[in-house]
């Protein structure tokens, strides 16, 4: 069954309109140039989905404003196929840009030719080591994931054989990297973009389920945001309490290593709480113990031990009053920062 996802691209005025809230008129100016000569060095190529080939470097360098990289980066990404599919050379990027922004678009271009082969893990391991060590400077990355995502967002405009290949190799590839760096929206959407190309039906199913199911888990997370707000305001915490469904890929596996369909998986719902310090983490983690039952063997002290990637937070498993099992994560907005932006939450 032939997968077709629609996302709205940004336009050229709206891209250069977003800039502005985030950078200086100088690297406007530059970032607007790089748009300019982007558009001229690819006119007349087309996508696979007949759309001007330009609009491609567009939309990977408007996926990496959200995480406020440099003016260099977005050239880069806006200039990231020009080396490599037209007539104009490395030097004369160098002329005309200047070698930051050249060594970045250097780097994704080296990172485009090395081909992953393998499905087995360890060499899937070896090649994401391969992949770090290539790129010297992590805006590479960021580029490249960049770069990886909207392909993924498109990927319907190509033949189904190729779909499944770059599906399976963002899957054993991409998102783990994206996952490594805490980049965990980046990583979420690509896995949830290659559950719906290599498994179609039950991305259907799954997604037709949870659908369903909306209304109630908004319900729930309204009750719960409530119950524990008033808690926490009893004691002075002053708390920012978010609640969502948990992204369709991670309830996938749940499915496959439970053994279990979506229905008997209980803990669908993860409940965040961003709070001021460390020590309202471990009192709202207190707090929320004697109103809910902690399902035994599912705490997890991210905040004493923080992960490799820096990601810092308490999760805990409960059980509401009404039987229903849902996943709290307390955090402070630092660290929040850290879970949403990765490597790229000091970039400033």
């Amino acid at each position: 069954r032939k997968v077709i996802y629609i996302m709205k691209n940004i336009t050229d005025k709206e891209f250069l309109e977003k800039i502005k809230d985030i950078y200086s008129k100088e690297e406007c100016s530059l970032i607007s140039y790089a748009l300019d000569f982007a558009k001229e060095m690819h006119k007349g190529q087309k996508r696979m989905s007949g759309e001007p080939y330009y609009k491609h470097p567009l939309e990977a360098a408007n996926i990496l404003l959200d995480y406020s990289l440099d003016s260099a980066s977005i050239c880069a990404a806006l200039l990231h196929d020009v080396i490599e599919d037209t007539e104009f050379s490395e030097e004369e990027m160098r002329l005309k840009f200047g070698d930051e922004i050249t060594n970045l678009i250097v780097g994704v271009t080296k990172l485009s030719k090395i081909k992953f082969r393998s499905k087995e893990e360890e060499q899937a391991e070896n090649f994401r080591k391969l992949f770090f060590s290539i790129a010297e400077d992590i805006r590479v990355i960021f580029i490249k994931l960049a770069d990886r995502l909207h392909n993924m967002r498109t990927l319907s405009a190509l033949p189904q054989e190729k779909q499944l290949r770059i599906a399976s190799e963002t899957l054993d590839i991409y998102a783990p990297i994206a996952s490594r760096i805490g980049l965990y929206k980046i990583k979420s959407e690509l896995e949830d973009l290659c559950f719906k190309h290599l498994y179609p039906e039950e991305y259907l199913s799954l997604s037709q389920i949870l659908k369903n199911k909306k209304d109630f888990y908004l319900q729930m997370v309204d009750q719960i945001s409530s119950k524990l707000d008033k808690e926490l305001k009893h004691v002075g915490i002053k708390a920012e309490i978010k609640g969502r469904p948990k992204h369709l890929y991670s309830v996938f596996l749940k499915t496959k290593r439970q053994n279990k369909t979506v229905s008997q998986i209980s803990d669908l719902i993860a409940v965040r709480v961003i709070v001021n310090d460390i020590r309202e983490c471990y009192a709202t983690l207190g707090i929320i113990h004697s109103i809910w039952k902690p399902v035994p063997g599912r705490f997890k002290d991210y905040i004493a031990m923080p992960k490799p990637n820096n990601y810092q937070s308490l999760h805990t498993t409960v059980i509401s009053e009404y039987g229903q099992i849902f996943e709290v994560q307390i955090r402070t907005v630092e660290m929040n920062k850290i879970a949403e932006y990765g490597v790229a939450a000091h970039w400033k």
